[in-house]
């Protein structure tokens, strides 16, 4: 791969500029593949949240993990899971749990599939060791300047 500035030069750029880059292409890239399976990135977190579940989750459990993702808001979640229902992939009873359906198993296992893709995708060239250090070096800058992020 060829970089945009020499190793003198790159030390100097902005980790503002560069993390927002990576966000746009990774995020842009992973909302379109899954627009092409006919789901939202929210929805795939749903579905995610519900079908991995070692007990049931209610969803106010589901949007309040979610609310936060990609400021996504409780509102916005709220919605998505809404239509998530709407889909047929998952049910919601009277106490707000939620359940996954046959339908919802099956787009489940589609999306699941696209993620690993995707992840394979985004990791080519870039060993775990790699990737570990730009994850810890992401938290420092968070850390460093005040930040708050966390992820499941």
């Amino acid at each position: 791969m060829e970089y945009s500035h020499s190793d003198a030069e790159l030390i100097r750029q902005p980790i503002g500029y560069w993390s927002w880059a990576a966000y746009k292409a990774v995020v842009t890239r992973t909302q379109a593949a899954l627009a092409g399976i006919g789901m939202t990135q929210p929805q795939w977190w749903v579905l995610a949240q519900v079908a991995r579940a070692d007990t049931v989750k209610t969803r106010a459990e589901v949007s309040g993990l979610l609310a936060n993702y990609l400021d996504a808001g409780p509102q916005a979640m709220e919605s998505e899971i809404t239509r998530t229902i709407a889909h047929g992939w998952i049910t919601e009873d009277a106490e707000g749990r939620l359940g996954i359906t046959a339908d919802g198993r099956a787009a489940y296992d589609k999306a699941a599939a696209l993620q690993d893709e995707l992840w394979a995708e985004r990791h080519a060239g870039i060993s775990d060791e790699e990737y570990l250090t730009t994850l810890k070096v992401l938290q420092r800058f968070v850390h460093n300047t005040g930040g708050r992020a966390w992820h499941h």
